[in-house]
């Protein structure tokens, strides 16, 4: 199935005295691209989050936040950075005494500033917090997925839509192709016909001249290769695997095609036909850079 890698998916859950919330967002890009934001005591985790969200996502610019709050906070110990509030205090009596500024600090004072008071609490079990991370980012990663594939449907539908208009143009261009050799043979005869007059005419000359002009025009191999790339493109379309390497690579090779038609053609008709089909695979190469 075709996914677009735009996406969003969010989840949020208490589990184990810990609210956890994981947020997921995509964009487009050439390969897989990963950046999280965790809380820095958490950040054991970043390795582990990137390695399940790869697993589901191969390709995109993904960003990724974890939230996580400790509802219990019994094991959690305030104490006091000894050293570096008797620095502070020694410091403000300096300036007291210095500038002959009145004494106007106490212990709430002094607790403000940086790192005074330092918050410490129980070792975390890793692995435990890890597998309530993961349940939480299921469901978010489940989320994200969808709607990925609910991208991805509309542009398969639109893919498949120009792939067979570009069929329809690659039918047209087969048809008319004899009808051109025809026409020049019959033009070539006319305009002889006016030069030399009642002469009679050198049919083996002509028939000569035209089979050259055929050879020239000949786009038969070019249409054959146009159908085989746009079967090949809908059956990626149908995989389950992601596809849009290959199919950006397939229609480079459509696109080269339609111009060797293009460059072939001298009638008016088919030349507007090839300008149609590639104004189809522009579209269709804009839809795919957004294809995972």
């Amino acid at each position: 199935m075709v996914k677009s890698m735009t996406g969003f998916g969010r989840a949020v859950k208490e589990i184990d005295g810990y609210v956890i919330t994981v947020e997921l967002k995509s964009v487009n890009h050439r390969y897989f691209e990963f950046s999280s934001r965790i809380p820095r005591q958490y950040g054991f985790l970043d390795d582990k989050i990137k390695s399940f969200i790869n697993s589901k996502v191969s390709r995109g610019k993904v960003d990724c936040f974890v939230g996580i709050e400790a509802l219990n906070t019994e094991a959690a110990e305030v104490v006091v950075n000894n050293t570096l509030a008797s620095a502070y205090v020694k410091a403000l009596k300096e300036l007291e005494e210095t500038y002959e500024l009145k004494c106007d600090y106490g212990a709430s004072t002094v607790s403000r500033y940086p790192d005074v008071l330092v918050v410490k609490k129980a070792e975390e079990d890793e692995e435990k917090l890890w597998s309530y991370v993961k349940e939480v980012a299921e469901e978010a990663v489940s989320k994200f997925v969808e709607m990925r594939e609910t991208e991805g449907r509309k542009m398969y539908d639109d893919i498949n839509s120009r792939a067979d208009y570009i069929l329809e143009c690659v039918s047209y261009i087969e048809e008319r192709s004899p009808e051109t050799v025809k026409e020049y043979n019959d033009k070539l005869a006319e305009r002889v016909h006016e030069l030399i007059g009642d002469v009679s005419l050198d049919e083996a000359r002509i028939i000569q001249e035209v089979a050259i002009y055929a050879d020239k025009v000949a786009v038969a191999e070019e249409t054959v290769r146009l159908r085989s790339h746009i079967s090949q493109l809908k059956e990626f379309l149908e995989a389950t695997e992601p596809v849009g390497r290959k199919t950006d690579f397939l229609v480079q090779e459509i696109n080269r095609e339609a111009n060797t038609i293009g460059s072939k053609a001298s009638d008016v008709d088919i030349a507007r036909k090839v300008v149609d089909i590639k104004a189809e695979v522009e579209k269709i190469r804009e839809q795919i850079q957004n294809i995972e």
